[in-house]
């Protein structure tokens, strides 16, 4: 794929709505037998580790009301961008989700790599674009949904079948921090002893990066992006990019938030708004060379003392694959991101 599509795809997430077809309720019903959550599943080897089932039933509430799941789930669908990682984290290999951006992330990030070792899901959409049939076919006993934009009629679908955990209830969606979708999922499949013990470990890894750099928190900072010429896009603070970085210690800017439409994870900024950028720290998150040089000869954007006095940090999407570590923001991935942008930023004066 262009990596170059990368940055807008993040950008448009919340934007476009994406609705499943209802006309294949009826295939996706005969395809599993018309209710098998009620089944017992005999998948070999898909299911959690040191789960006990003393621990169902379990009430998880969410955007679309509640769900009871009455035993622990064997075969895991997850259909939120970054549900995975702490699926995984908890000792359960999903046996579908979802394609970020075309990449198949499941089997390519390093912090993923060893959770799962030779298995592979099956890909059951894109983003919010869910192929029904294709999840229905995996026969899941539970589909998690917490990174992403569900709509009713997915959810309605889906729960014909299976299980389904959505979206938090009370925030917009992917608006949720890291640790509410966790306990989201380490709820769903019965691992609450678990998750908070994996959450207890990032939040000692974010306090000793604090306590290390207490620089940090006398700075601004401001992650964005530039996919295409004289565009550009600062994230607000309910994007995981953000949240990573205020979790590191670093101050937001709340501008940014007041420039952003309503619903939407970032603020919109032509050339003549760079303005907004001029904080003690800026990172871009850049898909190539050429981006990052296109940013650094935008005129305006050469008048700014962040980039005058080489407080701007570029920093690759992929290969290293920091950028994409911060912007999953996940259990998994927030121990690789520290490990990774923590001397970059300490290196800046």
């Amino acid at each position: 794929m262009s990596t170059g599509t990368r940055p807008a795809l993040t950008r448009f997430i919340r934007q476009v709505p994406r609705v499943a077809v209802a006309a294949v309720a009826a295939l996706t019903l005969a395809a599993c037998g018309g209710g098998g959550e009620k089944k017992e599943s005999k998948s070999s080897g898909e299911g959690g580790s040191g789960s006990s089932s003393a621990a169902f039933s379990v009430t998880v509430e969410h955007k679309y009301g509640s769900t009871t799941i009455d035993k622990e789930p064997k075969r895991v669908v997850t259909l939120g961008l970054s549900d995975q990682d702490a699926v995984l984290a908890l000792g359960v290999k999903p046996v579908g989700a979802v394609d970020w951006f075309k990449e198949q992330p499941y089997g390519k990030w390093p912090w993923t790599k060893d959770k799962w070792g030779s298995a592979k899901p099956q890909i059951v959409g894109e983003r919010d674009e869910y192929n029904i049939e294709k999840i229905a076919a995996l026969k899941p006993d539970l589909v998690i949904a917490q990174y992403s934009g569900m709509k009713k009629e997915q959810y309605d679908t889906l729960s014909k079948f299976t299980k389904v955990v959505a979206q938090p209830k009370g925030l917009p969606d992917y608006g949720a921090s890291w640790q509410v979708m966790t306990r989201q999922i380490g709820k769903s499949l019965g691992k609450d002893a678990e998750t908070e013990k994996l959450i207890a470990g990032i939040d000692a890894r974010f306090k000793a990066a604090r306590d290390k750099n207490p620089q940090f928190a006398q700075k601004t900072l401001a992650v964005a992006d530039s996919f295409e010429a004289g565009k550009y896009s600062a994230f607000t603070k309910t994007d995981p990019k953000s949240i990573f970085f205020s979790e590191l210690g670093f101050k937001l800017k709340p501008e940014i938030d007041t420039l952003a439409k309503p619903g939407w994870n970032v603020a919109e900024l032509s050339a003549e708004k760079l303005n907004v950028l001029d904080v003690d720290r800026v990172v871009w998150v850049t898909s190539s060379t050429d981006a990052n040089n296109r940013i650094k000869a935008e005129p305006l954007y050469k008048n700014l003392k962040v980039h005058q006095e080489k407080r701007d940090l570029f920093v690759p999407y992929q290969d290293p694959d920091i950028g994409a570590a911060f912007s999953f923001n996940t259990v998994l991935s927030i121990p690789y991101a520290i490990d990774e942008i923590e001397p970059l930023l300490t290196a800046i004066k």
